[in-house]
């Protein structure tokens, strides 16, 4: 009798999983431990269940459900959800995925027919789409953060125009620019950045489920109106593509690499441009230390914070790679590692740009320092410049500027204390007017090509991208508004963002923002 009621208990044990049914015996509690991955993605919440609805509707329309049946899951789905949304949702032992929890508590509330919701899907289908769904949401998120950025950039560089700093080339001073057009330079990769991120969310919109395990789903369930009902452009095309591809999260996970890559390079100008050495700029007190010993420092641990968390999220880029590099078709345990790497990446990331947005706003330019360290030797390219607006091939004035720099320097001199006559000495066609050259604000100007570093251009470039990103947020805010989609969670990127009206389809909401290159 004893050994009957343990298989009664192990039985009963089982069927509280998801897939129990062929299996009598415990679990190694080690094993359900290290099977459990509720901490990671139980951040789906929202997701999941928004999923289960459309399915749930779905199973309706194929005749699956009576019409009583789909409104108590629908019903019970909503209660679930207040759970969730409130803090009341209670984790129970054997809750190993959200999946799970979500079946489970749906199945106390409304009796077995919770059941019925899992008709012809695996979850196989429910967590890659899911894990769609949820980052959708995300990619939304950080697309408006980025936009904020080139924005804070733009509005600066606008104030700060006029500012002179060297240029550098192998950090060596190379020719006179503006602060701004330095700024600028940085808020052009982050634009970049937004469109990679705009065209990544649209080749990710793709809806999975009906794909079931692996061979599809046999109750007749229509997934145009299934993807359609949770906001993809279409179902995808192959069942068994569909539950193993992942290409979408190394793709973010790459995204989050380069974009960390781009914020790192920032950072390290700051940290060198606030050294005392440079002098450039001084950092905002919020975003910096000091030293526990030495009294007189103001460390810039922001930026180096940013420049190291870069290292973490190509970790974990390269995690993704190797994990999937090997797979055989169609899903395997391995992915379930996906979403901790990808999440904390993306969690990094969001930080990382309010972190980057508050060094920027907070930054202050050393004006008198900057135009301080522009030396006479950064004109020599305007020199050579001089001859060929006379009519010298370039190629023999660079040679020819390259001489008054080593009579300079022989001399001990700057550039600019060469007399004419010494500058005659070495071309007969240097005449008094090459005086004129020695002008770093001229020289900026003389640069006005488009992209170059005259004031006009500069401004010209500042407000291109400042109403890049006021389109970019315009177009995010009128898709959203327009869409009725379940309640959000609250949080951050990776850990609790859910669905709101914000964050339904994101390839219609950036592109039609001009994000799309």
């Amino acid at each position: 009798r004893r050994s009957v009621a343990r298989r009664q208990g192990d039985s009963q044990a089982a069927m509280s999983k998801l897939w129990g049914g062929r299996f009598t015996g415990k679990t190694d509690p080690i094993m359900e431990r290290f099977n459990n991955s509720l901490d990671v993605d139980r951040v789906m919440w929202s997701a999941d269940i928004a999923g289960s609805v459309a399915y749930a509707t779905s199973l309706e329309a194929a005749g699956v459900l009576s019409a009583a049946e789909a409104g108590q899951i629908r019903e019970g789905l909503g209660k679930v959800r207040e759970e969730w949304a409130t803090g009341a949702f209670v984790v129970k032992e054997g809750d190993e995925d959200i999946h799970t929890a979500n079946e489970r508590r749906l199945t106390e509330l409304i009796g077995a027919v919770g059941g019925k919701v899992h008709t012809g899907r695996s979850r196989n289908d429910q967590v890659v789409t899911d894990l769609r769904l949820h980052l959708r949401s995300v990619c939304a998120e950080l697309a408006t953060e980025l936009a904020g950025l080139v924005t804070l950039a733009a509005k600066r560089a606008t104030a700060e125009v006029d500012l002179l700093m060297p240029g550098y080339t192998h950090l060596q001073s190379a020719q006179p620019v503006r602060w701004s057009h330095w700024m600028l330079a940085h808020a052009q990769a982050w634009r970049r950045d937004h469109g990679r991120l705009v065209q990544a969310a649209e080749r990710m919109n793709e809806c999975p489920l009906g794909s079931g395990a692996l061979a599809g789903n046999p109750f007749g369930v229509e997934r145009e109106s299934l993807a359609s009902a949770l906001g993809f452009a279409r179902p995808t095309a192959n069942s068994m593509d569909a539950v193993s591809d992942r290409d979408f999260v190394v793709e973010l996970s790459g995204w989050a690499t380069l974009l960390m890559a781009h914020l790192s390079r920032f950072a390290e100008d700051i940290i060198v441009f606030s050294t005392q050495e440079f002098g450039f700029v001084k950092c905002g007190d919020s975003y910096s230390t000091g030293s526990s010993l030495m009294p007189q420092k103001k460390n810039p641990d922001a930026a180096e914070l940013l420049r190291g968390k870069a290292n973490r999220v190509l970790g974990h880029h390269t995690a993704l790679l190797a994990m999937i590099k090997g797979l055989p078709l169609t899903y395997n345990k391995d992915l379930q590692e996906d979403k901790q790497a990808l999440f904390d990446s993306l969690d990094t990331v969001q930080a990382a740009l309010k972190i980057t947005s508050g060094v920027l706003a907070t930054l202050q330019p050393a004006a008198a320092r900057m135009r301080g360290a522009l030396n006479s030797f950064m004109l020599a390219t305007d020199l050579s410049e001089y001859l060929v607006r006379k009519g010298v091939p370039f190629r023999e004035t660079h040679h020819v500027a390259g001489r008054a720099v080593q009579l300079a320097e022989e001399r001990s001199c700057a550039l600019t204390e060469l007399s004419v006559a010494d500058l005659q000495s070495l071309h007969p066609l240097f005449g008094d007017d090459v005086l004129a050259v020695w002008d770093f604000d001229a020289s900026v100007e003389r640069r006005d090509s488009i992209g170059g570093v005259s004031k006009r251009r500069v401004l010209e470039q500042a407000d291109a991208l400042a109403a890049w990103a006021d389109a970019a947020a315009e177009g995010l805010s009128a898709s959203g508004a327009a869409r009725a989609t379940p309640a959000p969670s609250s949080g951050g990127a990776g850990r609790s963002s859910a669905l709101t009206a914000l964050q339904t389809d994101v390839h219609v909401q950036l592109g039609r923002a001009g994000g799309l290159e």
